[in-house]
This record gives C-alpha cells, sequence and structure tokens, in this order.
C-alpha cells in the first residue's frame, strides 16, 4: 500500500456502518474527551515505543490524527506516516488540524484494519484504544502482523480490567440501576472497550495471529471525563457501557433521563481531581510484539 488517501474498497461491515452513522457524530461533539482526555495515557506510552527517525509506521484507529501527527514528528523527515480509520468523518478532522501543517510526511486513509492493510510495508504499527473493536480480533491482529515487514514491530493500547476503570464502570453502573442491560440483538460498537483485558486470552490471539515476543506493561494514569459535572454526564449518556445501555433503552430511557443525570452527577460530585476538568482512575495494557522475520 502506498500513500494514498483510501484503502482497498471492500464493502462496509455493519460494525463499521454502525459506527460510521451512529457513533461517529458522538465521538466529534466529545472530541475534547476522547482526544484531549487519554493525555495522561499518551504522556506515558509514546516515549516507550520503539519507533526510529527512518521508520514506516501505520497507526490503526488513527481517530483524529493526534498520535498519526505526533509518530510523524519522531520519523520525519525520512520516514512516513500512514494513519488508518474506518470514519471518514474522523479523517476529515485530522487532514485539517493546524499541527497537521507540520507534518508533511502524514496521510490519512479510509479502512477497515480487519480487511486488508497491505503487506510486509511497515516497520512500525501502532494503535492507541483502536483494536479492541475488533469484530474478529484474529483476524484483525493477523491483518497488522501482515502489513509489518519481516522483524517489524508493534504495539497497541488497551483498557485493562473493569475494576480497575471506574470511570467507565461507575456511570454504567448508575444508569442500569434504572435501565436494563442492551438486549442480545443491540447494536454495539463491538466486543466492546474491554475485549481485551485479560493478557492471557490477548496473549493467545496474538500468538494465532503470528506475533512473537509478546509483552504486556500495566500503564495507569487518570483520563479526563469532561469539562464539568454537565459535561461528564452528557458524555457518558453518549458513549460507553453507560451510553450503550442509555441508547438501546429507547423511549424509556429518554423518559428517565433527568433523574439518571442526578444521579450521575452525584456520581461525578465524588471525583477528587478537577484542574483542567474531572479526572479519574483508569488503568490500560501497553502491548509490544514482532512479526517474526
Amino acid at each position: 500500500m502506498t500513500m494514498q488517501e483510501t484503502l482497498p474498497a471492500v464493502p462496509a461491515s455493519p460494525l463499521v456502518t454502525f459506527w460510521n452513522e451512529t457513533l461517529a457524530p458522538k465521538f466529534i461533539k466529545y472530541q475534547h474527551i476522547m482526544e484531549g482526555g487519554l493525555s495522561r495515557h499518551s504522556a506515558v506510552v509514546m516515549p516507550k515505543l520503539d519507533i526510529r527517525f527512518n521508520d514506516t509506521v501505520l497507526d490503526i484507529g488513527c481517530g483524529f490524527g493526534d498520535t498519526a501527527i505526533q509518530i510523524g514528528g519522531r520519523v520525519f523527515p525520512y520516514g512516513k506516516v500512514v494513519g488508518v480509520d474506518c470514519c471518514e468523518d474522523f479523517l476529515e478532522i485530522a487532514r485539517t488540524r493546524p499541527e497537521k501543517q507540520f507534518a508533511p510526511n502524514v496521510r490519512f486513509a479510509v479502512g477497515d484494519a480487519e480487511r486488508d492493510l497491505g503487506e510486509a510495508e511497515y516497520d512500525f504499527v501502532f494503535s492507541r484504544f483502536g483494536t479492541m473493536f475488533f469484530a474478529n480480533p484474529v483476524a484483525g491482529l493477523q491483518s497488522m502482523r501482515k502489513a509489518l515487514k519481516p522483524g517489524g514491530r508493534m504495539a497497541h493500547i488497551v483498557w485493562r480490567a473493569r475494576e480497575d476503570n471506574p470511570w467507565v464502570f461507575a456511570a454504567r453502573d448508575v444508569v442500569r440501576k434504572f435501565l436494563p442491560p442492551p438486549g442480545p440483538d443491540a447494536a454495539t460498537c463491538g466486543p466492546g472497550p474491554f475485549s481485551m483485558a485479560d493478557e492471557a486470552t490477548t496473549r493467545a490471539q496474538m500468538e494465532a495471529a503470528g506475533f512473537t515476543d509478546i509483552a504486556f506493561e500495566r500503564i495507569d494514569a487518570k483520563v479526563n471525563v469532561g469539562r464539568d459535572i454537565e459535561d461528564a454526564v452528557c458524555f457518558q449518556l453518549a458513549i460507553g457501557p453507560a451510553g450503550e445501555t442509555y441508547r438501546a433503552a429507547g423511549a424509556p430511557g429518554v423518559a428517565r433521563r433527568a433523574e439518571i443525570a442526578i444521579a450521575l452527577s452525584d456520581l461525578f460530585e465524588e471525583v477528587i481531581e478537577r484542574e483542567g476538568g474531572l479526572w479519574m482512575d483508569s488503568s490500560s495494557w501497553l502491548i509490544t510484539a514482532r512479526a517474526p522475520k
């Protein structure tokens, strides 16, 4: 694959369609949380990545492009970066970011990472909180491995255990005091943000996908969940397990929104750190590996 604007065209999967039609507008509305809220995780992880000055890098699920542009700065002027995401609306934002003008070696491409990322073209493949949403984790990881040159390096960040991420599950538990969990036929974002939380399971998936030298490192850092309590409440009712529960409930959820919002406000009143917004505990895995030589 060259530094082009689109990957090979394939019919969109139902999951990709759901992301584009349902989730993308919500993510864009809360870009300040989805991107800025992860700033402390990025600050810890980025210096740890074994990215070299002349690498060709692939950023999977690049979203609004902040990580791709940051990596572009590390490999400039000899290396190149391709940021891939299934949501065109995300990439429109990425292409027009002010800092993009200082990253001429970064390009963005629309594509489904589970389908086709090319073969043996990249020195390094990276994903920040994207691989957990693979409908078929082994297929998605295998696609990433195939995109690497022999001996190429990869790193992806995924959320760890639910109990170590109260920023997500405390709000979900509040909402489920008022509404039932989504049924088996509810449209979802895929396996979910905690599908790779278990080290043994994820290691087995990566081994099945053909990776070697697999290593896990725990990263603990707070995440921003909103500028203030109102922002945090609206964010939780739009995105994540709480938002999924609220969305799947339909009219009953709308009817009870006011009392749910009050209960969530009480939850966020207990947040201790409020400098520059509300910050809550979170924990992730930084997982690194190699493609066979």
